[in-house]
């Protein structure tokens, strides 16, 4: 695994030029495991007003998406929220939690952005870069560029976003009738891929289950551990 943060200083200035580095790093084509045998999900909150980050990650058999390992790690918060920056503040609880794992997924999905971000190294890409793992960032609210065309209202629907003639993601219609998601590549995934293998692991809910049931485990949704999820 590499440094997570290469030479970082711990300032803000200096986070923003290690995430410019590592960007350089995003490899943006196909080079994932298939068949798919174990996906992964993963996702942080926080605990003690935010003194204690909470960071869930769950392995899933890529078949029939049971349950077949689930983690959850507390670690003391060592950084404040700045935005974008959200890896440097959650990215070490992540990889305890991968670390828990009885072997990492053959694809991990990331409650967050891949490379849709101002720096092109959101938490999913930050994440794919630091573990060499493929990952796909899935989030909830754009964080950077526009999108030119309407989005149908139709299961699957999805369209370009933007940033200064880039493209950088997808807003992808995951459940009718809901806000879109924001999908980008984080590493080792393409830009075509990305929305169709959200779509493969999506059943009847918005999110993905990957990140669904991380997000129910990171937040405490259901239940106060994994007592809420399917057992493996």
């Amino acid at each position: 695994m590499n440094h997570p943060f290469g030479d970082w200083d711990g300032s803000v200035v200096d986070a923003r030029r290690v995430q410019t580095g590592l960007a350089q790093q995003v490899v943006l084509r196909d080079d994932f495991a298939k068949p798919l045998r174990h996906v992964g999900g993963f996702d942080v909150g926080f605990e003690e007003d935010g003194t204690i980050t909470r960071a869930a990650a769950i392995l899933l058999d890529a078949g029939n998406l049971d349950v077949v390992a689930n983690e959850v790690v507390r670690i003391p918060t060592t950084m404040p929220y700045v935005p974008g920056l959200l890896s440097f503040r959650e990215l070490p609880a992540l990889l305890a939690a991968l670390e828990r794992l009885p072997h990492p997924p053959d694809i991990a999905f990331v409650d967050g952005h891949g490379i849709a971000h101002p720096r092109r190294l959101g938490i999913a890409a930050h994440f794919g870069v630091a573990t060499g793992l493929p990952s796909i960032g899935v989030a909830k609210k754009v964080l950077v560029g526009t999108s030119a065309t309407a989005l149908h209202d139709m299961r699957g629907a999805f369209t370009s976003l933007r940033d200064g003639g880039e493209r950088i993601g997808w807003l992808l219609r995951s459940k009718v009738r809901c806000n879109p998601l924001i999908v980008s590549p984080g590493h080792r995934v393409s830009m075509a891929s990305a929305p169709e293998l959200v779509m493969r692991f999506t059943k009847n809910y918005r999110l993905p289950e990957p990140t669904r049931l991380a997000d129910r485990l990171a937040s405490r949704r259901g239940g106060t551990d994994s007592s809420s999820l399917p057992q493996p």
